[in-house]
């Protein structure tokens, strides 16, 4: 029997992990921490305040609950919201921290979300991404560069303490009920931006499949990174149709030189590095999330970006009958 710690346990993905974990028989205690309080928790799960930043406080939980396996969820999802060095404070050493207490509280588990951005938006990237390419990352843009420390750190704590069994999730792009980030918002303007010779393919992975994996790595006994996503992928051209909406088509140096300008006028919190990030989407291949860990999506790529539109056009008819 497991007794999990969920660090960002009170999140989009947190909560729904903690509820997961909760209700899972493997699984003795969930602690849900995070800087704020959940709106709710499952009976019997145990909210600690804990801020990973504070590597004391981190300490404190694993040791006075006893943990022995941690999912580690805690990061900033929407980067450009803050500043670069509250990103790195949180994402970087936030999990330093939380990786130091795990060693020196002898936790047997760690599971670690992670991103397909740790692979980095490169021209040479191979279609399919698998978990033997490398974790390249891309300098000018924090959060994929963030991504890559943080793994490079997880490698370095498996040469030096192997007792810990490290689980690392490549998650692709996060699809469910509520969600609105920086990705779902270049698909509220009237066309979707494309960026010239580049079909900018996205993989989607449904909540309830990232949980499942999530459960399944802190359950099981695999280890390793995983790639996880949907089968399939969907190009912007295919996003627009389903959505029913046109395309506006422009070369990568001028979009650069928009986001240049627009960024020096703080007209937007996107500057050129993201031309990248829309023009060599990581495409992840989940073989061996199926194979391996032994967890299959029950959504397609395709499946979770349709799940989604239902969802908003729910909202959407909801909101207009309110109106």
């Amino acid at each position: 029997m497991s007794r999990v710690l969920v660090t960002g346990g009170s999140g989009f993905l947190g909560s729904h992990a903690v509820a997961a974990l909760a209700a899972h028989p493997a699984v003795s205690l969930v602690v849900s921490a995070d800087v704020r309080e959940p709106a709710s928790a499952p009976d019997g799960v145990v909210v600690e305040r804990c801020d990973v930043t504070d590597a004391a406080s981190v300490a404190s939980v694993i040791e006075q609950h006893r943990i022995d396996t941690v999912v580690h969820l805690a990061a900033i999802v929407n980067p450009g919201t803050v500043g670069e060095d509250v990103e790195e404070r949180v994402d970087v050493g936030g999990t330093r921290n939380v990786l130091d207490a795990a060693i020196a509280g002898g936790v047997r588990r760690i599971v670690v979300s992670s991103s397909g951005a740790a692979y980095g938006y490169h021209a040479d990237n191979a279609e399919w991404l698998t978990e033997s390419d490398p974790i390249r990352g891309n300098e000018e843009f924090s959060y994929s560069r963030h991504k890559r420390r943080v793994e490079e750190m997880l490698a370095a704590a498996r040469t030096q303490h192997p007792g810990l069994e490290q689980v690392i999730l490549r998650i692709g792009t996060i699809l469910g009920p509520g969600v609105a980030n920086q990705i779902t918002a270049l698909w509220d303007g009237p066309r979707l931006l494309r960026v010239a010779g580049s079909d900018s393919p996205f993989v989607f992975a449904w909540v309830d499949d990232v949980v499942g994996a999530i459960v399944a790595g802190a359950t099981g006994t695999a280890t390793g990174a995983f790639n996880v996503a949907g089968d399939g992928r969907m190009t912007v051209s295919e996003i627009a149709a389903a959505l029913g909406k046109g395309t506006i088509t422009v070369p990568a140096w001028m979009l650069s030189l928009a986001l240049r300008i627009g960024h020096a006028l703080r007209l937007t919190v996107h500057g050129h590095e993201r031309v990248g990030f829309l023009q060599y989407r990581p495409v992840l291949d989940n073989t061996r999330l199926k194979t391996v860990l032994g967890y299959t999506p029950g959504k397609t790529s395709r499946e979770a970006f349709d799940a989604y539109l239902a969802l908003r056009a729910g909202r959407s008819s909801t909101g207009s009958r309110l109106g």
